[in-house]
């Protein structure tokens, strides 16, 4: 099902290639435990000064696809991940028990690497990955780059231990890139730097492209510029669900393939999704309200065939609430935006021109 990596010495003018992404259904227990955990995770990203990529649940996320690195190739199973900016592995030498279940980069193997020597460390609120930065060759979808990594050696946090994730590749702007160290996208030589997400309902069917973004069979709604290149945000302008309009002046929408819901403080999502009731048994769920979501002056509208998770397991179906909020600092103006969202509309992300572009199904 994945695309193998090849070496694109013309990768500058490769044309788009389609990577099919890999999709591990949630369960009902990890959307609970991404709920809980959401208060730890998010107020990382209103530091940006900091060296720690904003802090993320991994064993929530859905979409993978296959990355390699060095020479010759070695396969991992990554995060594409708009909302960090580190590509980082487990490193072949981990004695970590989260490394003995997955694959490992061997560097010894691999004749165009070479050493950096600086640590390589992010924390994560439910625990944190160690290691050192080390330069290979690395990419995907038959687009490569020279480029520096993260070999990680330790691991800490359940999250590591449940997910099927070998490592993740951030596809956020520098700003945020543990050691400064320069993105996979800006290491290439592409000349168009964007890419696209399309995330169908049949998640089968979900793929990616880079570089560029295919149009047929779908229509173009609007082009949002990025106000603040950390994750990439937006002007989040209104929510509006079934008790009215909830100003959101001053809020960002970070619009995350790296997390499976929407996200943000109670303070804007209690009032939208008050009196909103998601039976576990899916009763009523056909009834729900819309909700909608303004950027700049667009709005998009979110069905309840949207915002409900239906999740099935041991054959039985259960429904859940896809957005949700916590106790959130004051000064936290930030809504992830994750999967919930870019699955009714293919998202184009475009570093050319530091701008998203949002399209529907034909």
């Amino acid at each position: 099902m994945y695309t193998s990596f090849i070496l694109a010495a013309l990768a500058g003018c490769a044309a788009a290639e389609r990577i099919p992404l890999k999709h591990s259904p949630l369960s009902f227990e990890d959307v609970a435990v991404q709920k809980i955990k959401m208060a730890n995770h998010l107020d990382a990203i209103s530091n940006t000064e900091s060296t720690h990529v904003p802090v993320k649940d991994y064993m929530n996320t859905q979409y993978f696809i296959t990355a390699s690195i060095g020479t010759p190739a070695q396969e991992f199973t990554v995060v594409p991940d708009t909302g960090s900016s580190n590509l980082w592995v487990y490193a072949h030498d981990c004695r970590s028990i989260p490394c003995r279940t997955h694959s490992t980069y061997d560097a010894t193997v691999s004749e165009t690497h070479s050493a950096d020597g600086q640590a390589f460390d992010i924390e994560y609120g439910s625990g944190g990955v160690h290691g050192y930065v080390s330069k290979d060759q690395a990419g995907f979808g038959g687009v490569s780059a020279e480029m520096s990594f993260g070999e990680v050696k330790t691991v800490s946090g359940a999250t590591f231990y449940i997910s099927q994730l070998d490592g993740i590749l951030g596809l956020g702007y520098g700003s945020i890139s543990v050691n400064g160290l320069p993105t996979w996208l800006d290491s290439t030589d592409l000349e168009d730097k964007s890419f696209g997400f399309y995330l169908k309902s049949n998640p089968e069917e979900s793929y990616m492209t880079i570089p560029g973004f295919e149009t047929e069979g779908l229509t173009h709604i609007a082009t949002h510029d990025v106000i603040e290149q950390t994750y990439w945000n937006l002007n989040l302008v209104n929510l509006e669900g079934p008790n009215g309009s909830i100003d959101t002046t001053g809020y960002k929408a970070a619009i995350d393939s790296g997390t499976s819901l929407i996200m943000g403080s109670n303070s804007i999502i209690g009032p939208l999704i008050e009196g909103i009731v998601v039976n576990e048994d899916c009763s009523g769920a056909d009834a729900l309200p819309d909700i909608s979501l303004t950027f700049d002056d667009h709005t998009y509208v979110l069905t309840q065939e949207d915002y409900v998770l239906r999740i099935t397991s041991g054959g039985q179906t259960q429904c859940i609430m896809g957005i949700a909020g916590a106790d959130l600092p004051a000064d936290f103006d930030y809504l992830i935006v994750g999967d919930v969202f870019m699955r009714p509309y293919p998202t184009h992300f475009n570093k050319n021109d530091n701008t998203v572009s949002f399209y529907s199904y034909n």
